[in-house]
């Protein structure tokens, strides 16, 4: 494939040029253009690295698309598949939700395990158009999490983990009343029931959130599975991750989580719906403050696949970033963090994974995304 006339986004550098892709390899990237007959002419679209997307929810919408409806599980992946390739995803990070306090539902483990078996079928019979990994949600305060781990430690996709705490009254929900607010929006709790649940969780917070992620960290040391934290709002939350040599910093809930991640080298990933949105929907930091600040990493879709190239280009307008160091926030940094160094970014010797975009005013559109140099949407 030669391809003349885009508009290249390098790890640098925004040009108008070639590219060439051979076996699935970038052979060549150029300024100018070329009179072979049998180029491509892109019309000055943009040329952009595929994105990669570490943590996203994206699956559970299509497991239950209403409240109370469950869906085939194999079909939810088809179709979450083709929407996070639709939207420039080249690469993506499955977060799977394990520990529980119940084997059925969403997140309990009888679907979680269901989604990872999925995962690997479909990927050994190549009928995903986006190449996916696991990735492992571990919550910490569930009786059974280490148990759950434990049978999926050797899943062959498996190539992050993370581990959260979502009691109220931690991390993301420091805030009971919003924690509770949050909770009710598909129907009112009475006071009583709202005691009875924050005693229940807090009781489990207690027995085993400590033990539990010592022995999450310690098994993916030994598996070599990088290790990510999530919703850090102290200062102690973050030296507590350096010390278990944790690389990366999901979402955390206030500027001073932020800084600190920075200070002690642990890269720090925030939602694209925050950028787009304007703000977090749980009243936590904003992940443009972030940026403006130097203090935004990557980027991750979250539940909204789309929203991953939309905020990238959102920090070009709002934070005054250039259009190379917002893209390395969905390409090349994922990458790197994720020890993926065959792609991320448009270069020579680098897999052709990269997506055709078009400009709707200020809006980017996907037009076709390329993974190994195919066309997969």
């Amino acid at each position: 494939m030669l391809i003349k006339n885009a508009r290249v986004v390098t790890r640098d550098e925004v040009f108008n040029g070639i590219v060439q892709v051979e076996d699935g390899v970038i052979r060549d990237v150029a300024r100018g253009t070329t009179s072979a007959a049998d180029a491509q002419d892109w019309d000055g679209d943009y040329l952009l690295p595929g994105l990669i997307e570490l943590h996203t929810d994206n699956l559970e919408k299509h497991l239950v698309p209403r409240p109370g409806v469950e869906w085939n599980t194999d079909a939810a992946f088809v179709i979450h598949d083709a929407q996070v390739a639709a939207a420039g995803i080249t690469t993506v990070f499955d977060a799977l939700a394990i520990g529980s306090r119940s084997n059925v539902g969403l997140r309990g483990r009888d679907t979680q395990t269901r989604c990872a078996q999925a995962l690997h079928r479909f990927s050994e019979r190549k009928l995903l158009r986006a190449e996916h990994f696991l990735h492992l949600r571990c919550e910490i305060a569930t009786p059974d999490v280490v148990e759950v781990f434990d049978t999926l430690k050797d899943h062959p996709l498996l190539r992050l983990a993370s581990v959260m705490d979502h009691t109220p009254g931690q991390r993301q929900w420091h805030d009971r009343d919003q924690w509770r607010r949050f909770q009710e929006r598909h129907g009112k709790m009475t006071d009583e029931h709202v005691a009875a649940t924050l005693v229940a969780l807090e009781d489990e917070q207690q027995r085993f959130a400590d033990r539990h992620r010592h022995e999450i960290v310690e098994r993916c040391k030994a598996l070599g599975v990088p290790v990510a934290s999530h919703d850090d709002t102290l200062v102690e939350h973050v030296q507590q991750a350096a010390d278990e040599g944790i690389v990366l910093a999901e979402f955390p809930t206030t500027r001073v989580a932020a800084e600190a991640a920075h200070r002690h080298g642990i890269a720090t990933i925030m939602g694209a719906p925050n950028i787009v949105r304007g703000g977090s929907h749980s009243g936590n930091v904003s992940a443009l403050e972030l940026a403006k600040a130097g203090l935004l990493d990557i980027l991750s879709s979250d539940y909204v696949p789309s929203s991953l190239l939309t905020a990238a280009f959102e920090l070009v307008d709002k934070a005054d970033w250039t259009l190379p160091q917002a893209m390395a926030t969905v390409s090349a940094e994922p990458a790197r963090t994720a020890g993926l160094h065959d792609r991320g970014a448009i270069e020579t010797g680098l897999r052709a994974d990269f997506v055709r975009v078009t400009m709707l005013d200020a809006l980017p559109v996907p037009r076709a995304t390329y993974r190994a140099g195919e066309r997969i949407v």
